[in-house]
């Protein structure tokens, strides 16, 4: 029997009215920071801080990056930031192509033939097993 396969399943269940508790919580938690906020700070830098909180908030709850929730961007951010990078790079062991000039008289583009190419011989053993042990993570 064939069975229809859903899709699209990545659902988050809606706990407080149209919002998830993920939601909830960046959206209350820069509301509760606000509210502490409005007794400590004067009026002037209390409004400046909660718009910013707020907007925050807001931001951390519905914004999403490639569909990927803005705190998990944040995330990944970081950890690319702080984790070591290693680069490598190959050379790609090509012939060399010799061109003639081109001559006044003459537009067409002549090759040399593959007899005065430079040949150079395949990566050796050696340097492949160097980069194997140079790249080896454990």
């Amino acid at each position: 029997m064939r069975f229809t396969v859903p899709q699209f399943i990545d659902h988050s269940p809606k706990i407080v009215g149209p919002l998830t508790f993920k939601q909830f919580l960046f959206i209350g938690g820069a509301g509760g920071a606000c509210f502490i906020l409005y007794f400590v700070l004067p009026k002037a830098v209390f409004l400046t801080i909660s718009i910013l909180l707020i907007g925050l908030g807001v931001a951390m709850a519905f914004i999403k990056i490639n569909g990927k929730p803005l705190p998990l961007v944040l995330v990944d951010m970081l950890s690319f930031r702080l984790e070591s990078k290693m680069y490598i790079w190959k050379k790609k062991e090509q012939p060399m192509m010799v061109y003639k000039k081109r001559e006044k008289t003459n537009l067409i583009e002549k090759r040399v033939e593959k007899e005065s190419t430079l040949k150079i011989g395949g990566e050796s053993r050696l340097k492949k097993i160097n980069t194997d042990i140079e790249t080896k993570t454990k």
